[in-house]
C-alpha cells in the first residue's frame, strides 16, 4: 500500500528532541495552537497555555504557528521544539526507534539529516529509494553529476535526467544508516525529499491508526 505524506498544523503530532527534565527523558510536541500547545512528556499528555508549567517542570514560553515551533523552558533554559520528528532511542541499549504521528489523510513527515545536513523527509513506502530534486541535492552538497549513475525517468512533464547514487549517511531521529540508495531528479520535482524503501525497508514498521513506529532490526 502506498502512503503519501505531507504537513498539517493542528492535527499533526510530532516529536521533538529528547531532553532530561528531572525524571523526564523525552519530550514531544503533539499539537500547536496560538498561545497553547500539547506536549507529551515521557508518555504523559500535557495541555499547556503560554506561561504554564507541567508537573515535570516544563514551562511553555511561547508558540509560533507560522514557524511551527514551541519554546519551552527547562530548568530556566529555553529549548525550541519543532513540529517534525523525533523519538529517543530505546532505553537499556535496545533497538533505536522513531515514532511519527499522522495528520489529515494519513500523512507523515520526518525531520532528519543527510550527510549531517538537516532535511525534511516525506515518508513514502511507494518510493523504491530516497528521492530528491537536484536543487535539494545541491543544497546538501551532493555532487550527483560526478558520482551518480545517469538515467532517465518519465514524469508528468516528460522525460527528465536522473542520477542514482549512494548517500554516505542518512539519519532520522536515533536511526542512522550508511550507504543508502538514492535518486536525484533534475528540476524541482519532487518538491519534498522522499524517504523511500532503501531506508524504510531496513526497518520494522508498525502503523496503529495515526501512529507509525520505525524500529531498527
Amino acid at each position: 500500500m502506498r502512503i503519501h505524506f505531507g504537513k498539517i498544523l493542528l492535527a499533526l503530532s510530532l516529536l521533538g528532541a529528547a531532553h532530561c527534565v528531572g525524571a523526564a527523558s523525552k519530550l514531544s510536541l503533539q499539537a500547536l495552537f496560538k498561545d497553547r500547545a500539547i506536549i507529551v512528556i515521557d508518555g504523559a499528555r500535557r495541555v499547556l497555555k503560554t506561561g504554564e508549567s507541567s508537573p515535570e517542570g516544563v514551562k511553555l514560553v511561547e508558540t509560533d504557528t507560522r514557524e511551527e515551533t514551541a519554546t519551552v523552558a527547562i530548568d530556566g533554559k529555553p529549548q525550541v521544539l519543532r513540529l517534525g520528528v523525533i523519538a529517543a532511542a530505546t532505553p537499556g541499549g535496545g533497538r533505536s526507534q522513531v515514532t511519527l504521528y499522522a495528520g489529515g489523510g494519513g500523512h507523515f513527515t520526518a525531520d532528519g539529516f543527510i550527510n549531517d545536513v538537516p532535511v525534511r523527509f516525506l515518508v513514502d513506502t511507494g518510493a523504491t529509494s530516497i528521492a530528491m530534486n537536484s536543487q535539494v541535492a545541491a543544497r546538501l552538497g551532493i555532487d550527483y553529476k560526478r558520482i551518480g549513475k545517469q538515467g532517465v525517468s518519465q514524469t508528468a512533464s516528460g522525460l527528465v535526467r536522473t542520477y542514482n547514487l549512494k548517500l554516505a549517511k542518512v539519519q532520522v531521529g536515533e536511526i542512522t544508516m550508511h550507504n543508502v540508495d538514492a535518486g536525484i531528479i533534475e528540476g524541482n520535482f519532487p518538491t519534498e525529499t522522499l524517504l523511500g524503501m532503501s531506508f524504510l525497508g531496513q526497518l520494522d514498521m508498525k502503523r496503529e491508526g495515526e501512529k507509525l513506529e520505525l524500529k531498527q532490526r
